[in-house]
């Protein structure tokens, strides 16, 4: 289950009637969960950590009365350093919350600027802090690297500081623009240079070692833990498991349908005001598609692709793309008699690989 706070600046005064319009699309959904297993909660996008202790446990009430929640193992927030006082993050911790998600994202005062990030370093420092008094006994940090502007000495200080820290858990993004964002704007004025692919490629092989090194294995991409701590949660994202969002642009999904809901803050409060379904978008995946998204996740994962799990219809086409792929990509692809999953060479450039196998 996912709640997703979504992000936008200056509107502190809209987070009463954000919260009430949550609650109504909780209450008003129609989708029967009661044969699911929800073991995990995660409330993200934007900066939940905002939302006073009163307000999260309005939502918690609410997920529980539509809800089972008796087998809930891992319940998330995402926190930003600098916007989780001590207090409030003690009260998510009275309710049930068992995990935090810091987005440290950089400890460099320059790079924290060009990602508009409004922290400081002794923040990050702060809040973890804060939550390790508190008992917070699973914690992950977020970081970003290969950062226009960015030195590779500069990406390890960062790296093996938060190592340091000791946290359960690190996730190591390599930076990406989104299209309609003002980075993408930028990118394509060219008024920013991106790194090329090969350094990008060669600094996640050297950030994986490094990890590795420190006891954190890579059980995706980009997602690292000590061991028994991989997030339950995103797993379920990579194993295409059913899962339901709800918020601004939360998406869901229940094993054939998946839907989103509309982006803008002001319609989606709108739409639930007025007895209207917030959702924007709706999907039956075919075949194909779920296949597809079967080989895109999975190839991201350290377990890989189990074969078996390929639809006997598209096995013929599967096998035909994958010889292309081991003849184009090398050792960059392992393959046994019931899995396929890459190298740690291949992960770097996992995205590419999966397309040449997709459907």
């Amino acid at each position: 289950m996912y709640c997703d706070f979504y992000s936008i600046n200056n509107r502190e005064d809209s987070i009463p009637e954000f919260i009430h319009s949550l609650i109504l699309e909780i209450e008003r959904c129609k989708v029967d969960t009661s044969n699911w297993e929800l073991n995990t909660i995660f409330i993200g996008g934007g900066t939940p950590s905002l939302i006073k202790s009163k307000y999260m446990e309005l939502i918690i009430n609410a997920l529980h009365k539509k809800h089972n929640l008796n087998k809930v193992k891992e319940f998330t927030v995402e926190v930003n350093p600098g916007e989780a006082p001590r207090d409030r993050l003690k009260k998510f911790k009275d309710l049930g919350i068992n995990r935090l998600s810091i987005g440290v994202q950089s400890l460099e005062p320059s790079i924290l600027k060009f990602l508009t990030r409004i922290h400081d370093v002794k923040q990050v420092y702060d809040t973890f802090d804060y939550a390790r008094e508190i008992g917070y006994s699973n914690i992950n940090c977020d970081l970003i690297y290969s950062i226009p502007g960015q030195s590779w000495d500069v990406w390890v200080r960062d790296l093996k500081t938060i190592i340091k820290l000791n946290p359960e858990h690190i996730s190591a993004y390599t930076l990406t623009s989104e299209r309609g964002t003002e980075l993408f704007k930028l990118i394509k004025k060219r008024e920013i240079i991106m790194p090329k692919d090969e350094k990008t490629a060669d600094w996640f092989l050297k950030t994986h070692k490094i990890l590795k090194n420190n006891h954190y294995s890579a059980y995706e991409i980009s997602n690292f833990s000590k061991m028994n701590y991989e997030c339950k949660h995103n797993l379920h994202y990579w194993n295409i498991n059913p899962y339901i969002g709800y918020g601004p642009s939360a998406h869901s999904f229940d094993g054939y349908i998946r839907w989103s809901n509309i982006k803008s803050l002001d319609n989606y409060i709108k739409k639930l005001r007025s007895i209207k379904t917030p959702l924007s978008f709706s999907e039956e995946l075919s075949l194909e598609s779920k296949t597809n998204e079967m080989i895109g996740f999975g190839l991201r994962t350290r377990l890989g692709i189990k074969t078996r799990n390929i639809p006997n219809a598209l096995v013929s086409k599967f096998k035909n793309n994958l010889e292309l792929a081991i003849a184009k990509w090398g050792n960059c692809i392992i393959t046994d008699d019931e899995t396929i999953k890459l190298s740690i060479e291949g992960l770097a450039y996992g995205d590419a690989i999966a397309v040449d196998l997709m459907i």
